[in-house]
C-alpha cells in the first residue's frame, strides 16, 4: 500500500512537471495569446533607397517592419520619432533580430526637397544600420497615397515648409497586413520594450 502511494505522488508529481513546462513553452512561444488584428494590407510600392537600389514592397515581405512617414527638414515629430526607431533597433540587435527577422522602412513623403544625400545624412543622425533599415524616397503623389490610403495617416500641405501630417508608426507583418498602429505622439502609446514585444510576436508567429 505504502508503495502504492509513493508512486501515487511520484506520478502526480511528474503531471505537474509536465504541465508547468508546458506552460513556459507555451508562455516562451507566445501561444494562446491573442494575436494583434488585422488592420489592413499595403498596397505594393516601388521607390529608391539611399544606395540608389530600387526597393520595393516585397523585397521586405516575410520579414516583421516598422514602417515610418516623414520629411527631413521637420522641426520637430520626425527627428524624435525617429530617434525612437533608433533605440528599438538597438533592442532588436540585443537578440539578433534587427535586420534578419525584422526590418524598418521610412518613406520621405517630401522627394522633391529630400534627395539621397539628404536623407542619408537625416539616417546618420541616429545611427541607423542599412543593412536592415532602408530610407526611401519616390513618385510624390504615389507616396502619398500609400501614406493615406494604406495606413490612413493624414497628410496636408506641398511643400517642405507647410506640412501638417500624422505622426504614426506603423507595424507590418510577414504578409504585409498592417497589424498595429502606434501613436507616436504619445509616450504611452509607444514603449520600447511594448513594440520589441510586439515584432518577437509576429516573428514567432
Amino acid at each position: 500500500m505504502n508503495t502504492l502511494k509513493r508512486y501515487k505522488w511520484t506520478w502526480l508529481l511528474l503531471a505537474v512537471c509536465v504541465i508547468a513546462a508546458g506552460f513556459l513553452v507555451s508562455n516562451a512561444l507566445g501561444l494562446g495569446k491573442s494575436k494583434l488584428p488585422v488592420m489592413g494590407q499595403v498596397a505594393d510600392f516601388t521607390m529608391e533607397n539611399v544606395d540608389g537600389k530600387t526597393v520595393s514592397r516585397d523585397d521586405t515581405k516575410g520579414k516583421a517592419r516598422l514602417m515610418y512617414f516623414y520629411f527631413t527638414s521637420c522641426p520637430d515629430v520626425c527627428p524624435v520619432t525617429t530617434f525612437l526607431l533608433s533605440q528599438i533597433q538597438n533592442e532588436l540587435k540585443k537578440d539578433d533580430l534587427f535586420g534578419k527577422d525584422a526590418k524598418f522602412v521610412s518613406i520621405s513623403f517630401d522627394p522633391k526637397t529630400d534627395t539621397r544625400d539628404k536623407i542619408k545624412k537625416f539616417g546618420d543622425r541616429f545611427f541607423a544600420d542599412y543593412n536592415g533599415w532602408y530610407f526611401l524616397r519616390g513618385d510624390q503623389e504615389e507616396t502619398r497615397k500609400l501614406m493615406v490610403e494604406s495606413f490612413k495617416i493624414p497628410l496636408l500641405g506641398n511643400d517642405s515648409t507647410n506640412f501638417t501630417h500624422g505622426n504614426r508608426i506603423a507595424l507590418v507583418d510577414q504578409d504585409n497586413n498592417i497589424r498595429r498602429m502606434y501613436d507616436a505622439g504619445n509616450p504611452d502609446d509607444v514603449k520600447i520594450e511594448e513594440v520589441v514585444k510586439d515584432i518577437k510576436n509576429l516573428i514567432n508567429e
